[in-house]
């Protein structure tokens, strides 16, 4: 299947056949990733007490989560989307879900909400990069794919400021552990709709496509060190500022809620600074743009960290009631 245009736009990308139906089934799935962060972190927290806990358990989540996508990547390659996901993405839902049970037990041990959180880091479904291996193989136009992958990244970007802002409501009327519950069954019911998909179903395994020759020189892994330390850095910066929010919020008598907002700001600011990447037609290359953008996120960080605590509420409107003080205990 393909769509071609003069004048390529995202309404001519979301009319060929069943993309509208497997995008939106893609987007459920990894809004789960939008909420599962905030509201773990927030159950493990509030159970054991101890942020030096959660930030262990989400560290062990996230470290499963990255070290072993290659071989997920390679076991969607061998046996195609559909035959990969649907397991991956049960056991996945089925590990968040005894997470969230354990949870919901008082006194859990530290054990039991670690071990499960990070056999589910290990079953992540990679939702994201399979989407945008399902643009490649149904778009042909190169004007029409740079769309895809446009409106791609933007609507990811949307699903973290959406997710915990959707955490916000939930710990509002429930434990946080009910977005765990959440997250596992937006990434059941979405994968399951994205794998059954027909577009989904034409996309063959890499093993059993012909080999495709390299018209370019190879680049060695040297051309990689700039950009993965840069990312490694930003990612680890970024998964600091989570838990750290959280404690600066718990230690000012705010609520969860507040939290949410922050978080959902960040990744506002974040959708918005990408939107402008790449409308600008940039005279520098990347290479000296990527430390530059990753100094002045350290800077925004740095400013972050020394705002007065005793700051007044930012908004236009008035400060939820959960952010007014109140005696509750603190995490150690």
């Amino acid at each position: 299947m393909s769509a071609s245009s003069a004048r390529p736009s995202y309404a001519a990308l979301l009319r060929i056949p069943h993309a509208r139906r497997t995008f939106t089934a893609a987007l459920v799935g990894r809004l789960s990733y939008g909420v599962v962060s905030l509201a773990m972190t927030l159950t493990v927290a509030r159970g054991t007490g101890s942020y030096a806990v959660a930030g262990t358990v989400m560290a062990l989540f996230g470290a499963m989560s990255v070290v072993l996508s290659p071989a997920r990547a390679a076991l969607i390659d061998r046996y195609g989307p559909r035959r990969a996901l649907i397991p991956m993405a049960s056991l996945y839902a089925g590990l968040l879900a005894a997470f969230a049970a354990a949870a919901w037990l008082p006194g859990a041990p530290s054990v039991a909400l670690g071990a499960p959180a990070a056999a589910a880091g290990a079953c992540t479904p990679p939702l994201g990069p399979t989407m945008r291996a399902v643009w490649g193989e149904v778009v042909e136009d190169k004007l029409l794919l740079q769309r895809a992958y446009s409106l791609d990244g933007v609507a990811e970007e949307i699903l973290f400021v959406s997710g915990p802002l959707l955490v916000g409501v939930v710990v509002r009327c429930a434990p946080p552990a009910a977005g765990v519950a959440l997250s596992a069954l937006l990434v059941w019911a979405g994968t399951l709709a994205f794998a059954l998909s027909p577009v989904v179903a034409g996309v063959r395994p890499a093993a059993a496509k012909p080999a495709a020759r390299s018209g370019g020189r190879p680049r060695g892994g040297r051309a990689l060190v700039q950009p993965v330390v840069v990312a490694t850095g930003v990612g680890l910066s970024l998964g600091a500022v989570d838990l750290l929010v959280m404690a600066f919020a718990q230690q000012h008598r705010h609520g969860d809620d507040v939290v949410a907002w922050v978080l959902a700001a960040l990744s506002l600011g974040s959708a918005l600074g990408g939107l402008l990447n790449g409308a600008v037609d940039w005279r520098t290359s990347a290479r000296v743009r990527l430390p530059l953008q990753a100094c002045g996120l350290g800077l925004a960080l740095l400013a972050a960290g020394l705002a007065p605590a005793s700051a007044p509420w930012p908004w236009p409107w008035p400060a939820p009631a959960s952010s007014s003080p109140r005696p509750s205990p603190r995490p150690t």
